[in-house]
């Protein structure tokens, strides 16, 4: 067995690179990342009683467009992701007491996988939240965010998306 390296420095392990996917397969991708945001029990209370809508707009839907967006400008954002074309996302927010639950699945056909789109959207939604709700508290926390599953390349990771 091999040890572990880092693919994005040269074989020096000194400049930075973009890894060569060239004479990788095309395969399907897939990846399912989650946020999870934390509210003080009483301003979750008041954003449910409001339906999650505030003076900026519907917190949950604007957030779920937010991160689909943030998912389309992974590559612009992370130096070193590889543009990818996109085949599909989903982004799903349930409340759940006093967290919001950001789940993010994204899917390609292409040479390299799609775990930093997933976790992009998954951010920028939690960050879209914590936006649009801080005129109630800054007392939010923005927490577990991770790769919960990928398949595709080389291997699969955590539970299939």
């Amino acid at each position: 067995m091999t040890e572990p390296t880092l693919t994005h420095l040269d074989e020096h392990g000194e400049r930075p690179r973009m890894v060569e996917v060239g004479g990788k397969a095309v395969t399907r991708r897939e990846a399912h990342a989650q946020a999870r945001l934390r509210f003080p029990p009483d301003v979750a209370r008041i954003l449910t009683e409001a339906g999650f809508t505030t003076k900026k707009g519907a917190v949950l839907t604007i957030a779920q467009i937010a991160g689909i967006s943030g998912v389309k400008a992974t590559s612009s954002l992370i130096p070193l992701c590889h543009p990818l074309q996109i085949d599909g996302c989903t982004l799903d927010i349930a409340v759940e007491g006093d967290e919001a639950i950001i789940d993010c699945r994204v899917t390609c056909t292409g040479r390299t996988g799609v775990e930093m789109e997933a976790l992009t959207g998954a951010s920028v939604a939690a960050l879209t939240i914590y936006d649009m709700c801080k005129a109630l508290t800054h007392d939010m926390e923005i927490r577990s965010v991770r790769l919960l599953g990928k398949t595709g390349g080389k291997r699969d990771v955590g539970v299939p998306p």
